[in-house]
């Protein structure tokens, strides 16, 4: 059992968030020295030593995708995500690496085929905070769906390479409900990012009001009576569409809401107490090889070189 600890930050990194950026940015371009794509990998490698040498954590996880669709979420509904594509050979390829330079770098690093980075982030998170009440978790994505592992004042949702951070007195003030509500939000309003349809007609403005006056979308239909008297524009209507569309609405808020408790002994990061989050020292000998054998050309081998000789021992 982890030990109660004075008043920590632990860092959970929303892996595929930054990898993307890197693969898409026109900012960003990289290719090894036979001319294949590389920039998904030189991104990330850019930002995850960058990050290191600039925090030095104390705690810290990578969570990586692997569950597009296989997931559970899947299974639930056959559209979730369905305007993804499965990454082709090249990007597996550099996807691949980039979990590989997590370990390298010596930071405990998780992934699934049946749940996502996000569930792997809650779940980490929940885990640590059973033993650990002075937990700060820091989670470095910009994905908007991961507010609602904000529990604390001081938790935050940091978007690391615009250096943004968001409170739960942000999210309050940016949607108008509570970061617990998130879940409940996305199942009004839908997510067109993940193809989570909502109730047709909801937008935020109902659903802000709503959730205002009712804690949950459970509640709602507790009390859907009530919504024809509220004073918001199309109250009536409103409540027909919610009872017209409350399978959508069940179906949208269990495909918004991150798993927080994974038992399941074969997902490696369901019973992780805090000791396992503390990374070691990266293995420099290791990186070096690991740049020869994804083929970078010199210039970016001197330069991601240079940023990993300047990390600090722990």
């Amino acid at each position: 059992m982890s030990e109660e600890v004075e008043s920590s930050d632990v860092y959970l990194i929303d892996s595929s968030i930054y990898i993307f950026q890197a693969h898409f940015s026109p900012f960003v371009e990289c290719f090894d020295q036979s001319g294949g794509e590389l920039s998904a990998l030189f991104g990330f490698a850019q930002f995850l030593l960058q990050f290191l040498r600039r925090v030095k954590p104390d705690y810290v996880a990578t969570a990586h995708d692997e569950s597009l669709f296989c997931g559970f979420r899947h299974q639930l509904s056959p559209d979730y995500k369905s305007n993804r594509e499965l990454p082709d050979e090249n990007l597996e390829m550099q996807l691949k690496g980039c979990s590989e330079l997590c370990s390298i770098m010596g930071l405990p690093t998780f992934s699934s085929k049946v749940y996502e980075a996000d569930d792997i982030i809650g779940t980490l998170a929940n885990s640590v905070r059973h033993n650990n009440s002075n937990v700060q978790v820091q989670i470095l994505s910009k994905d908007k769906d991961l507010a609602q592992l904000l529990k604390s004042a001081n938790d935050c949702l940091w978007d690391y390479n615009q250096n943004s951070r968001r409170y739960r007195t942000d999210i309050f003030e940016e949607f108008g409900v509570h970061p617990e509500q998130f879940p409940d939000y996305l199942g009004l309003i839908g997510d067109s990012v993940d193809c989570i349809s909502g109730v047709p007609g909801v937008g935020p403005v109902k659903a802000k009001a709503l959730l205002q006056q009712f804690k949950s979308i459970e509640e709602i239909y507790q009390n859907i009576g009530q919504v024809s008297s509220l004073e918001l524009r199309g109250a009536s209507g409103l409540a027909n569409k919610l009872q017209e569309y409350e399978d959508l609405a069940y179906l949208s808020k269990q495909l918004a809401t991150i798993v927080c408790e994974v038992s399941d002994p074969e997902e490696l990061f369901g019973s992780v107490v805090l000791d396992e989050l503390k990374p070691v020292t990266p293995n420099k000998g290791k990186f070096l090889e690991f740049l020869d054998l994804y083929n970078f050309s010199e210039p970016d081998k001197i330069r991601l070189a240079g940023l990993a000789a300047s990390l600090s021992a722990r």
